[in-house]
């Protein structure tokens, strides 16, 4: 019974590490075919989350295994909790966004967006938008 209590007592008590992730995405068209330049927002417990490597690829569902994006580095963005990447995507349409996180979290988000010339916006499907 005892074993129980602290258990309980540690739920309670979960450190903010416990809390999930969550992510956007800010996709600027550059004007050359396909390449965007992007920010992630990272936010844990509705704070920014910084010191955070992440690793941005990105793959079309529509189209498994046939158009993938070589993962490239992103690198901290000017305000807390942001990052920038430059996609080069290979045609405009709905991509699957994976954001690998390494360091003080780790963790694999996939964010689906459209994208063409204006740039990315997320895919809303049934009505709801995406979770961020």
């Amino acid at each position: 019974m005892r074993v129980l209590l602290v258990c309980v007592a540690c739920l309670a008590a979960a450190p903010a590490w416990a809390q999930r992730v969550q992510a956007g995405l800010d996709c600027r068209f550059t004007g050359t075919d396909f390449v965007y330049d992007c920010v992630v927002r990272l936010e844990r417990g509705g704070a920014p989350l910084a010191g955070v490597q992440i690793t941005v690829g990105a793959d079309m569902p529509s189209m498994p295994m046939a158009h993938n994006v070589k993962p490239v580095k992103a690198t901290p963005g000017r305000d807390a909790g942001t990052y920038q990447a430059r996609l080069d995507l290979e045609m405009t349409g709905e991509w699957a966004v994976k954001l690998r996180l390494a360091g003080p979290v780790r963790d694999q988000l996939i964010l689906h967006y459209e994208f063409d010339e204006k740039g990315a916006r997320p895919v809303i499907r049934s009505g709801k938008p995406p979770r961020k």
